[in-house]
């Protein structure tokens, strides 16, 4: 079941953060999965949150979507990766939708965002970005879903901005270090891991403000 599914004021998002980011804009992801091969592990839970500049142009969070996904047909499911995420596959209560669904939950709000922040693409931003971003183009092209939001290839790493601004790489500690609450018995939820990635990364940007681009 989507966390949030629409996208309730698309005009209270402005065009100043095309500035910041050249024309993207920075979408917070974080997936859970059965397995570490985006080719055949299933895909398990999206979350996605997006960011927008506040009157201070100060990075800010806006809206978390968030889906529970079903594995696909064939999917290798390691009894490792479930027993380290807590996610059981077949609960009756995960409300899970076919990975085709699913992507729309989250595709079709953040298009909707995209515009109206006057962006070209969404860019992925993601602790070990690439985990993420590969389980998402997998299940696009698994499902032969077209308008996929994000930048092919390009990311923004909290991984890297961590290790540049608090010598810190592992998320819990990193999240720590920037003194942001963390709850370790939330942690690995993508929902949960994702909002405070999203806070993270804002954190990151304010603490490095510079004049927002006229090109």
């Amino acid at each position: 079941m989507a966390y949030a599914c629409q996208v309730n004021n698309p005009e209270d998002y402005n065009a100043l953060i095309s500035k910041r980011f050249r024309g993207f804009l920075p979408v917070v992801v974080d997936v859970e999965t059965a397995g570490f091969n985006d080719q055949t592990d299933a895909l398990l839970e999206i979350a996605a949150v997006t960011v927008n500049l506040n009157e201070n142009q100060d990075l800010v969070i806006a809206e978390t979507f968030h889906v529970h996904v079903d594995p696909f047909e064939g999917a290798n499911l390691d009894p490792k990766a479930l027993a380290f995420n807590g996610i059981d596959p077949n609960h009756p209560f995960r409300n899970a939708l076919p990975e085709k669904k699913a992507l729309k939950e989250i595709f079709e709000p953040l298009r909707k965002i995209v515009k109206a922040c006057n962006c070209n693409r969404a860019i992925l931003v993601g602790h070990n970005a690439f985990f993420d971003l590969g389980f998402i183009n997998q299940a696009a092209a698994r499902t032969h879903y077209k308008k996929n939001p994000f930048h092919p290839f390009s990311t923004l790493d909290t991984v890297s901005l961590s290790a540049l601004a608090y010598g810190q790489t592992v998320l819990a500690k990193s999240i720590e270090k920037a003194g942001i609450e963390w709850d370790h018995r939330q942690a690995h939820s993508a929902l949960y891991d994702a909002e405070k990635t999203a806070e993270l990364f804002c954190k990151i940007v304010n603490q490095n403000k510079i004049p927002l681009s006229e090109d």
